[in-house]
């Protein structure tokens, strides 16, 4: 399989819902990260009905719009059409990459979580443009997060990923602005964080530093 023609930037790619936002709104929180450097913001939200999802869905692609980020919805096909998103990310346990990309179109940008090399071979990758690995280390951020595979899993992945299927990778689980050295040389395409910038004290400036950090371990390259 070789590599989508879809292009989108993941080196920093913000996961969100308003839960993670220690009490701010979740437009308040992404306007500041997008600011200081998110290149892509997956909407993941779990307790919501699915009419108010779709709304919030739509209200972050409306304030994403202007600075051309992307929007990724979580697992959730209906709310990706009704709301006009970008894409949609998977789990292991959703639907296979493929009817995504059937019910999507050809322009959307699809993801797909892999924790390991086993799961990577129990995975059809056709449909994809991007593999989520990890959790590179241990989280508190998702319930049904996998043993953490370190940043020498993650590279064995995202090699695998790289070469069999021509896709890249985002290194995905516990990454913090001080972790992030520990992740050059990974072949990880990007990084996507939950609380080191939502749950900052100033997402902007988080997200800013986190940039200079990728930019330093040489992670998109």
């Amino acid at each position: 399989m070789s590599a989508s023609p879809r292009i989108f930037d993941p080196r920093l790619y913000l996961v969100i819902g308003e839960a993670d936002c220690a009490g701010r709104s979740l437009g308040q929180v992404v306007r500041a990260a997008v600011e200081g450097g998110v290149t892509l913001v997956q909407l993941r939200e779990k307790t919501l009905s699915r009419a108010d999802f779709i709304q919030r869905a739509r209200e972050l692609k409306a304030l994403l719009i202007p600075a051309g980020v992307p929007l990724i919805i979580n697992d959730d096909l209906e709310v990706a059409l009704a709301s006009g998103a970008d894409g949609l990310h998977l789990g292991q346990d959703d639907m296979a990459p493929a009817k995504a990309r059937a019910n999507l179109g050809p322009g959307a940008i699809i993801g797909v979580s892999v924790g390991n090399l086993k799961e990577l071979a129990a995975t059809n990758l056709a449909g994809c443009d991007y593999v989520g690995c990890g959790p590179v280390y241990a989280t508190a951020t998702k319930d049904d997060a996998g043993a953490a595979i370190g940043p020498e899993g993650l590279a064995l992945v995202a090699r695998e990923v790289r070469e069999t299927a021509g896709l890249p990778s985002v290194a995905i689980g516990g990454i913090s602005l001080e972790r992030l050295p520990e992740l050059k040389g990974s072949g990880a395409a990007g990084v996507a964080l939950v609380s080191a910038i939502a749950g900052a004290p100033d997402p902007g400036e988080a997200a800013r530093a986190l940039r200079r950090a990728v930019a330093k371990a040489r992670l998109g390259r």
